[in-house]
């Protein structure tokens, strides 16, 4: 009987574990792309000591990257941060930054136990912050509801592991798999909900990255237009090995708003690079691949030394194309349009993006209005 409980016990405290730490999770993906190049963490802190758990405080990475989660949560509870448990998406930081370490503030608060999702592959970190809260004698749970957390932080890990950011590739399709028309004829692949959603997901990208064919062929405005998140418009990213952007995209006359970036080769055009510069965009020049492009690997590096973490590509079958041949995909999500109105005859999968999803799991898929959904990534 006395083992039996002892089961049932350690069961109820993972149950419990994963409750509290699917908060902390969703408390962090609230601010993602708000904290570049910091990761976007979510802390909860819960009393134990009546029986029964009670939430006293909680609290997610700030615009910009301070505080940070544990620092305003513990803010929030003050003394009664003593003997309690602190749950947190991703290890707490042991390094000296704009501020002293997190784990120091943990163990200064009196907290007698931290459940952490992930250790931290940062280097300046990387189990350091779990063994300070563990020398101060707290009881330290690391790798509750991992997973998760690793796709929150995804951008973070990728960034500090492989000095990158971390790539979604975005793609609408009809039901017959085609994306658009090589004759410039704009197919309306997918309803209004769908829309919607795509917008939620550009405000949680650090950028939004196109190439100059999308550029020239829709002249999008690539923010987002979600009532209240108007302001979370990302940094526009254009790749453009000769710099055929146009002064008059709208891209370009409005990023003194929404800071947009052209991304093109070392050999593009002086002049046009200027007439780009005058209306306030950023031109990042790279080294080009054997075709005469963009080199997508030195350019995501270049991305990554400017702190971005998360992109959000939605450059339509050849970008894509392009950077699965480079592996450069981590994400896909692929819409596919069930009422999609229009003639196509551009496939919206490239062969190197159809090889490449065979080394992608599928993870979800999901009926947004008439529209579905389907979520890949690396295993």
């Amino acid at each position: 009987m006395s083992g039996s409980g002892a089961t049932g016990q350690h069961s109820d405290r993972a149950d419990r574990d994963e409750r509290f730490m699917r908060l902390a999770i969703a408390l962090g993906e609230r601010n993602l792309g708000l904290t570049w190049p910091n990761p976007s963490v979510g802390s909860v802190i819960v009393d134990e000591s009546g029986g029964a758990p009670v939430i006293i405080g909680q609290g997610a990475t700030q615009p910009g990257g301070r505080p940070h989660a544990e620092r305003v949560a513990l803010a929030a509870v003050g003394e009664r941060a003593k003997g309690a448990t602190l749950y947190v998406s991703l290890e707490p930081c042991s390094h000296y930054g704009k501020t002293s370490p997190c784990a120091d503030a943990v163990v200064e608060a009196g907290v007698a136990r931290v459940v952490s999702a992930l250790e931290d592959p940062d280097s300046r970190v990387a189990g350091l912050g779990h063994a300070r809260l563990r020398q101060a004698g707290i009881a330290v749970s690391v790798g509750c509801l991992a997973r998760s957390a690793h796709r929150a932080h995804l951008g973070h890990i990728t960034r500090v592991t492989k000095g990158r950011p971390a790539v979604t590739v975005k793609l609408a399709r009809s039901t017959e798999g085609l994306a658009g028309s090589r004759h410039g004829t704009r197919l309306m692949l997918t309803g209004e909900i769908a829309n919607a959603k795509v917008h939620l997901m550009r405000a949680h990208a650090d950028a939004i990255m196109v190439g100059v064919g999308t550029v020239l062929a829709d002249d999008p405005l690539l923010n987002v237009r979600l009532p209240g998140l108007e302001a979370r418009s990302p940094i526009r990213i254009v790749v453009d090995s000769n710099l055929r952007t146009p002064a008059s995209a709208r891209v370009v006359t409005g990023a003194r708003d929404i800071p947009t970036w052209v991304v093109t080769s070392l050999a593009a055009p002086v002049e046009a690079e200027k007439a780009l510069t005058a209306q306030g965009v950023e031109v990042l020049r790279v080294e080009s691949d054997d075709s005469g492009r963009v080199s997508l690997p030195e350019a995501l590096q270049l991305l990554g030394t400017r702190g971005l973490t998360r992109i959000f590509c939605e450059g339509g079958p050849g970008l894509a194309d392009a950077l699965a041949k480079a592996d450069l995909v981590d994400e896909l999500v692929l819409i596919t349009g069930r009422s999609a109105r229009g003639q196509g005859d551009v496939p919206a999968l490239g062969p190197a993006l159809q090889d490449r999803m065979d080394f992608l799991d599928c993870r979800a898929e999901e009926q947004i209005g008439p529209d579905l959904f389907m979520f890949w990534e690396r295993p």
